[in-house]
């Protein structure tokens, strides 16, 4: 057996578990007992998961046990991990270390590694790959960070349209390629001419011209593509990998659904932590300062928010020093409208990444939206108004926190549609700002009108 069939039967005779408790069990032992578990790790985890493993620990351990990743593992663990915890990996790394695991090194490999090494590193990795792997390195920087051009694989077999059916099955025997469940049929100035399976080959003639044997499927993906909608065209398909061309028609690769599903992955990280302010590439244990000054700007634009809705009950401040209850009272208020408007805000933004929303049934969502922030909030408008008068005694502080609690859903409703339309349209992503606004109008829009009201009916 080869090293990695040797590896593949240690995991089958390893006992398995998730990558949870590996990390609790490193974190129980220090030094040459840690080096020992995270060996046992390594046996039976995939790179993958052997990269989000280092990631969990802090970077004085993380930094001694990377020494023991085998040599073989290691560029494969860096692409594995996030930005931010590569980059503490590759800064430790003495220069004979990086050269030599920079040798060698694949296109995809370096597009991924790029941006966390200095422009010479670069330099060196292009010097050392073959002129096929540096022409796609070329190729691939034509595109930005956000084009699946940028991102193509060329683990794959092209064949012009005049091979024959026994050829190509001769260079399919000879690639070692994964998934390569087909050819790609390219002509001699590099325009795609289409694909043919592989049980179409089996199964046909050995002299028969491959261009004659072309499977009927989708258009190929443009390399200038959004790649999050490329890998949303990808999932929907019936294939495992989809052909990528420019704007000329030149093949420039394929994008896998191993690709699209990263994608998927990483988008969804990315607006995960967006809210509140993080990159996705954020290291778990990244120093104190660098944390605490990514953070700063995020607390700051919330402190402003605070401050106004502050100002906003100080305009009040002589209502609710003789009706207290309104003290009492006025955290409802803000905490439904934000609830109500944080599902409708969901929803749009659900919408709005799937293309589901255009400014064409925008507003039938929104009249729909609103038909459902009244039922809401008329119902839990009574609902609260009577418990609310039962326990201040009080018909009126009931009725004015129902009337309050119902415009404030309705808003919300309103401003939960709205503001990721528009932030959409003027390409902010409502993700990152979404909320913060929604936030500022629910509490403004509720204090106001719960104290307003007060003013107006108790005190008036």
């Amino acid at each position: 057996m080869n090293e990695e069939q040797d590896k593949a039967a240690v995991k089958d005779l390893l006992p398995q578990q998730e990558l949870s408790q590996w990390v609790e069990d490193l974190n129980r032992v220090h030094d040459e007992e840690q080096e020992r578990v995270f060996s046992e790790a390594s046996e039976v985890l995939e790179t993958s998961e052997l990269g989000l493993l280092l990631e969990s620990l802090p970077i004085d351990e993380r930094l001694a046990l990377w020494q023991t990743v085998a040599p073989e593992e290691r560029v494969e663990v860096l692409v594995a991990m996030r930005a931010d915890a590569r980059g503490v990996l590759i800064d430790n790394l003495s220069m004979p270390d990086l050269r030599a695991m920079l040798h060698g090194l694949d296109a995809e490999d370096l597009i991924e590694l790029s941006q966390s090494l200095s422009d010479k590193l670069v330099d060196f990795a292009l010097a050392k790959m073959s002129q096929d792997q540096k022409s796609w390195y070329e190729q691939s920087q034509q595109y930005d960070e956000e084009q699946i051009g940028r991102y193509v694989d060329h683990s794959l077999v092209m064949l012009t349209p005049n091979t024959r059916v026994f050829e190509a099955l001769r260079a399919v025997r000879r690639a070692d390629h994964p998934m390569l469940d087909r050819v790609y049929v390219v002509d001699k100035k590099g325009l795609y001419k289409g694909e043919v399976s592989l049980p179409v080959l089996l199964a046909a003639d050995g002299q028969a011209r491959v261009d004659s044997l072309e499977d009927d499927i989708a258009s190929p993906l443009k390399a200038e593509m959004d790649v999050y909608d490329a890998s949303e065209r990808l999932e929907h398909s019936d294939q495992a990998a989809m052909a990528v061309v420019d704007e000329s028609g030149r093949f420039v690769g394929r994008a896998t659904l191993r690709l699209a599903m990263e994608i998927t992955r990483e988008t969804y990280e990315a607006r995960l932590m967006a809210r509140a302010g993080l990159n996705e590439d954020t290291d778990l244990f990244a120093p104190v300062w660098l944390s605490a000054k990514r953070r700063a700007l995020w607390l700051g634009i919330n402190l402003l928010t605070a401050f106004l809705a502050s100002w906003t009950i100080g305009l009040f401040e002589a209502t609710l020093s003789q009706v207290v209850a309104l003290a009492v009272l006025m955290p409802v208020v803000a905490s439904m409208g934000g609830i109500a408007g944080s599902q409708t805000l969901t929803l749009i933004i659900r919408g709005l990444a799937m293309g589901q929303i255009t400014f064409g049934n925008v507003w039938s969502l929104a009249k729909k939206e609103l038909l459902v922030a009244c039922l809401n909030g008329v119902l839990w408008a009574v609902v609260i108004a009577i418990v609310a008068a039962v326990w201040f005694s009080s018909v009126g502080i009931g009725g004015v926190i129902a009337a309050a609690i119902t415009i404030n859903i309705v808003v919300a409703a309103i401003a939960g549609v709205v503001i990721p339309v528009i932030l959409d349209k003027y390409e902010i992503d409502p993700a990152l700002s979404g909320s913060v606004i929604l936030t500022t109008v629910t509490d403004v829009v509720g204090f106001f009108t719960f104290l307003g009201l007060g003013s107006l009916f108790l005190l008036g």
